[in-house]
């Protein structure tokens, strides 16, 4: 695949035109917190039939579960977005919101790219029919607790969230941070480890376990969101349990031994996926960034000359457009990869998210360069993209881990 499809383009004028009108004009409402992001992608979702197209693909998923069958597809057939259309559809998507306000995407990545697919992928059909419903529709809103104050690179060994048995029942204790979603989450995924009671066992290898909380469970607490340089229109928080009772139907599954692995599969599962989605969203930023230049290179006069003709304006037009056609190109290796059915290793998922995390970064530094004062005002936009862009090379494992990956893959 080398461009994208007549319906792809279609979508994305669609959406295109949705968010001159819907969201644009909110954007520093959005930013500032006065208004949540969550109405915004419900009246995305209501206005191109994404909410009727994931309702009516779950529900088919669940009626062959009923009757004994397998879904062919962990994540429901379409991905993000519920069933139908091209691969590239939901890419479209999550590209045109990024340009505009990625903090939007971000916390319905996580909701649907996350949470719903972990439930999906790991829950008994009673627990697929008590909480997806309202998710895949984001009638209701979900977060995917992993990290922890001490332990974000190192998310497994230095996990110290734990549950112990109590009778049929399991009581959590500990606390999670940087949570998407946290302090609003209706539903949210937990990983914490098992404590059998042996004090000679080894913290690290101990067993992770993958549970469902609901918003309001006793002795569990949503902080207020955290104050961030980015993606402020995505809110994030602090998650503390305190002994919090889950009977055994909070656990997906409903069994500690899954016959799929622990916990730890289970959150390795989804992260080639959110690394895969960073492409799409730092495609977004660039071909925003790049529309931004070229319109201010060709109306910005200094010394009697559009600034677009001297040549280290220039330069810095050309490496944002060769970013431009490198993150696309990478883009359509994973829409091609979901058209054939291929998969895209942990590894290459890594190394998509490196590249492309960082050539966003870079070229929304150089958009606030070419600006020069205008570009460091909230006034120009691009300070925010900026801002946004960098938190990519944070957001779904830093960076430096994904080198890790990418030379791990090669040298396995």
């Amino acid at each position: 695949m080398i461009e994208w499809s007549d319906i792809d383009l279609a979508v994305r004028d669609a959406v295109r035109q949705f968010l001159d009108k819907e969201v644009r004009p909110h954007v520093d409402a959005l930013e500032s917190g006065e208004m949540e992001p969550y109405p915004v992608i419900r009246k995305l979702f209501a206005t191109f039939g994404i909410d009727a197209m994931a309702k009516e693909s779950l529900d088919k998923r669940l009626a062959r579960m009923r009757d004994g069958g397998e879904s062919t597809s962990k994540s429901g057939g379409g991905g993000m977005f519920g069933a139908g259309g091209s691969p590239g559809m939901g890419f479209v998507v999550v590209s045109e919101l990024c340009r505009v306000c990625m903090g939007v995407v971000t916390g319905m990545g996580v909701s649907l790219g996350l949470t719903v697919p972990t439930i999906m992928g790991r829950g008994t059909l009673a627990q697929q029919e008590r909480w997806l419903p309202g998710l895949v529709t984001y009638e209701k809103v979900g977060a995917w607790a992993i990290t922890e104050p001490d332990s974000g690179s190192d998310a497994f060994g230095g996990m110290k969230s734990y549950v112990v048995r109590d009778g049929d029942d399991y009581l959590l204790n500990g606390q999670k941070t940087f949570i998407t979603n946290g302090p609003d989450a209706d539903v949210v995924v937990v990983y914490a480890k098992l404590d059998e009671g042996d004090p000679a066992a080894d913290k690290r290898d101990r067993k992770v376990l993958t549970f469902v909380l609901d918003r309001g469970m006793e002795g569990f607490v949503q902080s207020k969101p955290f104050r961030k340089m980015g993606i402020h229109s995505s809110r994030t928080g602090e998650l503390f349990f305190n002994n919090v009772r889950l009977s055994r139907d909070h656990l997906l599954g409903e069994t500690e031994d899954s016959g799929a692995g622990d916990g730890r599969d289970s959150a390795r599962s989804n992260f080639s996926a959110e690394r895969i989605g960073v492409a799409a969203m730092a495609l977004g930023v660039i071909e925003e960034c790049l529309r931004l230049c070229v319109d201010y290179a060709k109306t910005r006069v200094l010394w009697g000359k559009e600034i677009g003709q001297f040549q280290l304006i220039q330069l810095k037009l050309a490496n944002m457009e060769v970013a431009r056609m490198n993150v696309r190109n990478m883009l359509f290796r994973v829409i091609e990869a979901a058209d054939t059915g291929a998969t895209i290793s942990l590894a290459e998922a890594s190394a998509i998210k490196y590249y492309c995390s960082q050539a966003a970064t870079d070229v929304a530094m150089e958009a606030v360069q070419l600006f020069g004062g205008n570009g460091y005002m909230t006034e120009y936009r691009v300070e925010q993209l900026a801002r946004d862009a960098k938190s990519l090379m944070i957001y779904a494992g830093s960076n430096e881990v994904q080198i890790t990956h990418v030379a791990r893959g090669l040298l396995s």
